[in-house]
C-alpha cells in the first residue's frame, strides 16, 4: 500500500511537469487540482498514517516537494499569463498622448513654521515636549497660578467637556509646562509645541483653535539676562541677523516679572505701516520668569532653582512669513491655497 502512494506521487510530479497551460481557464483548472483549498495533494497528507514508521520521513520530505513543485509552477505560469496580458494590453496605449502627473502634496504652512520654530529651539539645547490636548483644571489653571476668579476661567474662553467643571480642551500649552515640572527635576529645557482651544468669534484674526509653541527653562541661577539673549537668537535666527528686539512690561499670572517681545519689522511699505500701526515694531510673543508659585505648585524648590517661560502662536508667525491676511485660511483645506507651499520646506 504504501509503495503505491510513492507511486502516486511520483505520476502527480510528472503531471505537474506536463501540464499544458496557455490560458487563464486552464490555469484556473491547475490551481484547483494542485493549489487550492481542495487540492489532490492535500488529501495525501493524510496517508501517512499508512506509511510503515521507517519511511515516514521520506514520505514527509516526497510530499511537501511535490506541494512546492505545485505552487512553483502555478506562480510561474500566472506570472507569464499576467506578463503577456500587459504586453497585449500596451498595444493599445497611444505613446504619443501627453502625461499627467498625479498632484503631490506639499506640508501645510503651519507645519513648516512650526517645525522651523522647532529646528531654531532644538540647536541650543530644548527637546520637544507633547501632551494630550484634553486636559483638567489643575494643570491648565490652577498650577499655572491662574486664581479662580481670573478671566481665562470663563466659560466664555475656555471649552469645558459636557457635564464637567474640571475637564477642558487646553487654552494654552503651559499645561504640558506643568505636566513636565511635575514629573521631572531640573534642569528641564523644553519647547512644547501643539494645538490649543479658545471659545472665541471665528474672524480673520482669531480663530477657536489655533498653534503654539511655547517654551520653559529651569535651572539654578537662570536670569532674566539668560531669557533675552534665548529670545534674540531666535529673532535673528527666524527673521534675519540683524533683527532688533524690544522688551516691553507685560502680565501673565503665571511670569513675574513678565514682558511682551516685539521685533523692529520696519516700514518699507504700507503693508508694513498696516501690521505695525505705524510703528515699525511687530509684537511677537509673550514671556517672562516663571512665578515662584508655580514652581511650588509643581514641587520645585523657588529657593534653588529660577526659570524663565515664553509662548508664540504658530498661525501668526506663519500670516507674517507668507503675508496671509486671514487666519481662517489656515482651517479651510481650500487646495487654490495649499498648494502655494508645495516648494516649501
Amino acid at each position: 500500500m504504501n509503495q503505491d502512494i510513492f507511486l502516486t506521487m511520483a505520476s502527480l510530479s510528472e503531471e505537474i511537469k506536463g501540464t499544458v497551460i496557455t490560458s487563464a481557464e486552464q490555469l484556473e483548472s491547475f490551481r484547483i487540482r494542485f493549489v487550492g483549498s481542495k487540492n489532490i495533494i492535500k488529501t495525501l497528507f493524510g496517508e501517512i498514517k499508512n506509511v510503515p514508521n521507517e519511511r515516514k520521513k521520506e514520505f514527509g520530505l516526497v510530499l511537501n516537494a511535490l506541494k512546492e513543485e505545485a505552487e512553483s509552477r502555478f506562480e510561474l505560469e500566472k506570472e507569464r499569463l499576467d506578463a503577456s496580458a500587459d504586453q497585449g494590453r500596451n498595444h493599445d496605449l497611444d505613446l504619443t498622448a501627453p502625461v499627467y502627473y498625479d498632484s503631490i502634496g506639499s506640508r501645510h504652512p503651519v507645519s513648516i513654521v512650526m517645525n522651523r520654530i522647532i529646528r531654531i529651539f532644538e540647536r541650543i539645547g530644548f527637546t520637544v515636549a507633547e501632551e494630550r490636548e484634553i486636559e483638567n483644571d489643575w494643570y491648565n489653571f490652577t498650577a499655572m497660578n491662574t486664581p479662580e476668579d481670573h478671566p481665562a476661567r470663563d466659560m466664555q474662553d475656555t471649552f469645558y467637556l459636557k457635564d464637567s467643571t474640571v475637564d477642558l480642551l487646553r487654552t494654552h500649552t503651559s499645561s504640558v509646562q506643568a505636566r513636565i515640572m511635575t514629573t521631572q527635576k531640573p534642569p528641564i529645557r523644553i519647547i512644547a509645541p501643539g494645538r490649543v482651544y479658545r471659545n472665541e468669534t471665528i474672524s480673520s484674526r482669531s480663530h477657536c483653535q489655533f498653534h503654539q509653541v511655547e517654551g520653559l527653562y529651569i535651572d539654578k541661577k537662570v536670569s532674566f539676562a539668560d531669557m533675552k539673549q534665548t529670545l534674540l537668537y531666535f529673532a535673528r535666527e527666524m527673521y534675519g541677523p540683524q533683527t532688533e528686539i524690544r522688551l516691553r512690561p507685560s502680565y501673565f499670572p503665571f511670569t513675574e516679572p513678565s514682558a511682551e517681545m516685539d521685533v523692529y519689522w520696519g516700514l518699507k511699505n504700507e503693508d508694513d505701516y498696516r501690521i505695525t500701526k505705524g510703528t515699525g515694531w511687530l509684537e511677537i510673543l509673550g514671556c517672562g520668569m516663571v512665578d515662584p508659585n508655580v514652581l511650588s505648585n509643581c514641587g520645585i524648590d523657588p529657593e534653588e532653582y529660577t526659570g524663565f517661560a515664553f509662548g508664540m502662536g504658530i498661525e501668526r508667525q506663519a500670516m507674517l512669513q507668507y503675508k496671509v491676511t486671514d487666519i481662517r485660511q489656515f482651517f479651510e483645506n481650500d487646495i487654490r491655497f495649499l498648494k502655494q507651499f508645495s516648494g516649501a520646506l
